[in-house]
This record gives structure tokens, C-alpha cells and sequence, in this order.
């Protein structure tokens, strides 16, 4: 099973890409210098606007999401994993985290990557304020 979303966002001059545990895309338009783990901004949705499709591969502890950053001609690929605990409903927000904790804002659990591991070209190219292409691709066996 897979399925796939494309999120739109971009970056902000206070993207800073520093914290050590999780980073953030959000709808919000401003951005102030706590937000550091905060690496796109404008989002064309948070994880509430998920489409039920996406949703139902990604909530299951079996899945495996593989999130690709791309922005001004750089890119990352983090990989993180699901989980049946995942609600997915905060109307703004969505989080990667290293840990496995999850609320309403987690998309992704045992992230590999966190903003301060993001490379510093991409992180480089969002304090430009760029337009940050986030390609989801959530699988699982079977």
C-alpha cells in the first residue's frame, strides 16, 4: 500500500533549522526566533487536510513515511515511521519527530532526521524565504 501528498510551503528569515529532536512545517505565516524547529511556513495544509487515503496508510505501526525537502535546488529525504496512535487533526501544524511521541500535530515517529541534522545549503536556502516543495510518500506491506 502507498500513497502520496505534496505540500507547498516556504521559508521565512528566522528559519534557524536548530532544534535537536524534531522539526515543523506549519500553515502559520510569521515566524519568531523560539520557532526553530519550524522550517516551512504557509503551508497549503497541516495534517488535518490530509486526504483520507494518506491517512489510512500512515496510521498503522507497520507504516513508513519517507518525507522529501526540497527547496532552491536542494533537497533532503528524512524517513520516519507511522503509528496507529496518530490522529492527524491539528488544522495548522505538522511535526517529524525523533522520538515516538505522538499528538494531534505528529506525522512522523523515529525520524532520522531533525533540523539541526537538515544540511545547511536547504536550511541556508529557507532563511531566503523560499518556496519549499514537501513530498510525502507513506507505504506499508501488504
Amino acid at each position: 500500500m502507498e500513497a502520496t501528498e505534496i505540500i507547498r510551503c516556504r521559508g521565512h528569515p528566522l528559519v534557524l533549522g536548530t532544534h535537536p529532536t524534531t522539526f515543523e512545517v506549519t500553515r502559520e505565516d510569521h515566524l519568531t526566533e523560539n520557532g526553530n524547529c519550524i522550517i516551512g511556513i504557509g503551508a497549503d495544509r497541516g495534517c488535518a487536510g490530509l486526504s483520507q487515503e494518506f491517512r489510512n496508510v500512515l496510521v498503522h505501526d507497520d507504516a513508513v513515511l519517507l518525507t522529501r525537502l526540497e527547496c532552491g535546488g536542494i533537497a533532503a529525504e528524512v524517513r520516519s515511521c507511522g503509528s496507529s496512535q496518530m490522529m492527524l487533526n491539528h488544522p495548522a501544524d505538522m511535526v517529524w519527530r525523533r522520538s515516538t511521541f505522538v499528538c494531534g500535530r505528529t506525522i512522523g515517529i523515529r525520524s532520522d532526521a531533525v533540523a539541526l541534522t537538515l544540511p545547511r545549503e536547504l536550511v541556508k536556502n529557507l532563511a531566503l524565504g523560499k518556496e519549499m516543495i514537501v513530498t510525502l510518500t507513506a507505504t506499508r506491506p501488504g
